[in-house]
């Protein structure tokens, strides 16, 4: 069982910034990927950036040049810099994580979710 908890969302007027955090901790040999995905009221859940373990990433066009993923392989941990926030980055952001399959099994890998955290950006 993994388990992930972020944080660092909150209140922020537009143009500040804010760093989300997440730690994954349990039975980990190793986390392919890590990222965050968010969800506004009443829209589904949209990735918003992720991370391989070898350094690859991936934005949505909406946050390219304003949020940077980055990654403690060691730490299990992977961070959200969120520059230039506007109000339309108003959401729930979650951090998710893709694990792989027991050892020496076909077990395919899976997926963890944190519980979300809150992030509110005012005119």
């Amino acid at each position: 069982q993994v388990q992930l908890v972020e944080s660092g969302g909150g209140l922020v007027q537009a143009g500040e910034s804010l760093r989300l955090s997440c730690a994954a901790s349990g039975s980990i040999r190793s986390i392919n990927i890590m990222g965050w995905y968010r969800q506004a009221p009443g829209t589904q859940r949209d990735m918003v950036a992720t991370m391989t373990s070898g350094g690859s990433t991936n934005y949505t066009d909406s946050v390219k040049g304003r949020f940077t993923i980055s990654r403690d392989n060691a730490k299990n941990t992977v961070y959200l810099q969120m520059n230039s926030l506007k109000i339309e980055d108003t959401a729930v952001y979650y951090c998710h994580a893709e694990l792989p399959g027991p050892v020496g099994t076909t077990v395919p890998p899976y997926d963890s979710w944190g519980q979300g955290t809150q992030v509110t950006v005012s005119a």
